[in-house]
């Protein structure tokens, strides 16, 4: 059954629930954390562990996104790509040393502001 959903079909509809859940919980507080999973390195055909990096809510044990960490780089990366993915818009976000770079610094900063910084109508 699961071969027959197409991956981006899926992704879409899930991105969509996950944001109708956040607007009626109110999403406050996300973590943003990068994970090896433990097991998945493939001896057979010599690939690299599965790493990923997610946006979590704690406050309602849900995750609110994922993106893969190309084999090729580090959590420098997909962390601006896992932004874009989410609306941070006057939310608080943790995390670790390793998103502390001074470019998703600022993006999380224009981000998360973009709510008190729009007109009202």
């Amino acid at each position: 059954m699961f071969e027959r959903i197409n991956p981006k079909e899926f992704e879409q509809c899930f991105r969509q629930w996950v944001q109708s859940l956040v607007e009626k919980l109110g999403v406050e507080v996300i973590a943003i954390d990068g994970k090896t999973h433990r097991g998945s390195y493939d001896r057979e055909s010599k690939l690299k562990a599965l790493h990923t990096v997610s946006a979590w809510s704690s406050e309602h044990r849900l995750v609110l996104g994922q993106t893969k960490v190309s084999s090729k780089s580090n959590e420098i990366t997909a962390i601006p790509a896992l932004l874009d993915m989410l609306d941070i818009s006057g939310c608080i976000i943790t995390i670790d040393a390793m998103g502390t770079q001074k470019l998703i610094a600022e993006k999380i900063i224009a981000e998360s502001c973009r709510l008190y910084s729009e007109p009202e109508r």
